[in-house]
């Protein structure tokens, strides 16, 4: 199932602050994203009315089965394309710029052709 972008970027954050913390709430989202607390809280009952998040009667956010799979998968996208593209040669900053819009778009078949290729030519650690 293909969701929007910015559901993507609520779960990879969402996934990154939860190897943080303890609890992950709307506030740190918010926080960490530089967003409204209002805009936070639409887009955190969107995702879980679709599935992606649970939220406690504490306001503590877990991904479920579903949204850990997503957000894995964009997290993972971003590590190794920012990697890749410091690497190269690219400013640190413009890396993981670039990699946060190009995790999005580039289709499974070419991230997995790049994956291989960087991990055959050992440029990065494996991932």
């Amino acid at each position: 199932m293909k969701i929007q972008e910015s559901a993507e970027n609520y779960l990879e954050t969402i996934l990154v602050l939860s190897q943080c913390q303890p609890q992950v709430r709307s506030i740190d989202i918010a926080a960490e994203l530089g967003f409204s607390k209002p805009s936070v809280s639409v887009a955190m009952k969107n995702l879980r009315e679709n599935g992606y998040i649970i939220v406690d009667e504490h306001g503590h956010i877990t991904l479920t089965e579903s949204g850990l799979r997503i957000a894995e998968t964009i997290y993972e996208r971003h590590t190794l394309l920012s990697s890749w593209l410091e690497f190269l040669g690219v400013d640190k900053e413009i890396a993981a710029q670039d990699a946060c819009r190009l995790e999005h778009v580039v289709s499974a078949e070419s991230f997995q052709a790049i994956k291989a290729h960087v991990q055959a030519n050992k440029e990065l650690p494996k991932k």
